[in-house]
């Protein structure tokens, strides 16, 4: 039995229509975690499709790679870089997020494409600390970002209702919190996910995930996660890698998801669960390795 999630229909916007469109051109995860967490290569493995960034990874590193999604249109778009080295697109993740960088650089001068290169040529995380306390993040970026990301914010205003009941609800400080911490720990000129964040740019030099078919064939799988990992064998996986599937639906989904994960991972096999939520009393966990700077909670959990 499927359970409905708002990641079906493959909108972030209440306006957008209903017909499936691709919501993440690239992804904006380190699968460096994964790689760090997973077992020895050969190992049997469980992804979220999405635009194949982290299937692609974790196949090169000689896993085999199953990879899911409900959106057709995502699943499509991952198929065709995975299987013919197709190029990256914009999905409405990246349309989102030049608009917010178009806005800042309207008003900020520290936020023009110019300076913010500069920014991201640095190798010091101690300077890139300072830098972001002294030049970015000041009240010009607070009031742009509460004018967007607040309860009444005009971007969280335009998000889905499902999707806003994730958000946290000072999502403006939250992730000025979640940036500042990355940069403060991150070199940013070797790190793909801050020039893509915060630029709109790929890293100069060679592209993070070459642009060829992935090394191993990844199996691609269209449908539910839940019933997918219910249906599979008991132990049929050795890890799993789960990015937002519980950023929208409710307990009732996370209580059987939770089951789902036990019965389809060998014992002593792992999770990895990303969550754009605000941690709770369990804290962030692995969040401030991931070299993306986005996430609010990251569980490696062993089965």
């Amino acid at each position: 039995m499927s359970t409905a999630t708002p990641w079906t229909e493959g909108r972030l916007l209440s306006l957008q229509t209903r017909r499936p469109r691709v919501l993440f051109g690239r992804m904006y995860e380190d699968p460096a975690v994964e790689l760090g967490a997973f077992p020895a290569p050969g190992a049997r493995v469980l992804c979220i499709a999405s635009a194949g960034d982290t299937a692609a990874a974790l196949a090169a590193a000689g896993h085999e790679v199953t990879a899911i999604d409900l959106n057709p249109a995502q699943l499509a778009y991952a198929r065709g870089r995975l299987t013919t080295g197709a190029p990256a697109t914009t999905g409405s993740a990246e349309h989102l997020l030049a608009a917010g960088r178009a806005a800042a650089a309207a008003v900020l001068p520290a936020w023009r494409p110019a300076a913010l290169e500069r920014f991201l040529r640095l190798d010091d995380p101690a300077a890139q600390a300072r830098h972001w306390r002294h030049r970015l993040d000041g009240p010009g970026l607070r009031l742009l970002l509460a004018a967007a990301l607040r309860p009444a914010g005009t971007l969280a205003t335009a998000v889905r209702p499902a999707f806003r009941d994730v958000l946290p609800h000072r999502f403006d400080t939250a992730l000025r919190a979640r940036l500042a911490r990355g940069v403060a720990r991150h070199p940013n000129a070797d790190n793909p996910y801050a020039w893509r964040l915060l630029l709109g740019r790929e890293l100069p030099g060679p592209p993070v995930t070459p642009a060829e078919p992935a090394a191993a064939p990844v199996r691609l799988l269209a449908g539910d996660v839940l019933d997918h990992l219910e249906r599979s064998p008991a132990g049929h996986y050795d890890a799993v890698t789960l990015s937002n599937v519980l950023d929208g639906p409710g307990p009732a989904f996370t209580r059987r998801l939770r089951a789902a994960v036990q019965h389809a991972v060998r014992p002593g096999g792992t999770a990895v669960l990303r969550s754009i939520r605000e941690p709770g009393p369990a804290g962030p966990g692995a969040a401030a390795e991931d070299r993306s700077l986005l996430w609010g909670v990251i569980r490696v959990l062993r089965l």
